[in-house]
């Protein structure tokens, strides 16, 4: 199947308020075109630098997604225009966005990275440090920096069982942080390989590359 076609049948096989953030990273500014033209706005890259030249090149109305681990030397290049950095793992990378976004007059919406996974190389922050985050003291001295939701990886595994599992313990986490912090509606969780079962605990957005776009150029 073509990209236009995948991005067609993900966009008619996804509930109506889940957002399918189409991942294209190492993958040319043609091919995201392609998908682009097929109605795709949303776009997810892991490397600032490719993101930042896709943008200079590609439409202004697209969002886009870091979905890559940031460090913090690197926020100021996508601070002009990023959507939604979905891995934010740390109090001192939110100051950061907050300080670049601040630079531009702009409030960047971010999501708090839980680690769900049980592989040790995985980033994220535990439950416990996430709510200190979204602590109101916290926020106000953050005023250009929006979160809106929590994201989480589940481990590289075939073992449906453990991927639901950390699904689940990351759903329960979102539902407990929405009764405190309405605004937290975003639960971005699901790739290719397991966003059927991301859909079945709550999922808002998932995070789908090698499905639509091929197997990754490296």
């Amino acid at each position: 199947m073509s990209i236009s076609e995948n991005i067609k049948k993900y966009q008619d096989a996804l509930p109506n308020n889940t957002t399918l953030v189409a991942v294209s990273k190492t993958k040319p500014v043609s091919s995201l075109l392609q998908a682009y033209n097929a109605g795709q706005r949303v776009f997810g890259e892991n490397k600032i630098q490719e993101m930042a030249s896709k943008w200079e090149e590609m439409p202004k109305d697209i969002q886009w997604h870091m979905i890559g681990h940031v460090q913090t030397n690197k926020v100021k290049y996508m601070a002009p225009f990023v959507d939604l950095i979905h891995t934010v793992d740390s109090l001192k990378l939110l100051k950061e966005i907050n300080k670049q976004a601040a630079k531009h007059q702009r409030v960047i919406k971010c999501l708090l990275q839980i680690k769900i996974a049980e592989e040790e190389h995985k980033f994220g922050l535990k439950e416990e440090d996430a709510l200190q985050l979204l602590d109101k003291n916290i926020q106000a001295t953050l005023p250009h920096v929006s979160i809106v939701g929590l994201m989480g990886m589940a481990s590289f595994t075939d073992n449906k069982t453990q991927i639901e599992k950390e699904f689940k313990t990351l759903s329960i986490l979102h539902q407990e942080c929405i009764k405190q912090h309405p605004q937290l509606s975003v639960l971005s969780m699901g790739m290719s390989s397991d966003y059927t079962l991301a859909l079945n605990h709550g999922s808002t957005m998932v995070r789908i590359g090698s499905s639509i776009f091929g197997a990754r150029n490296y």
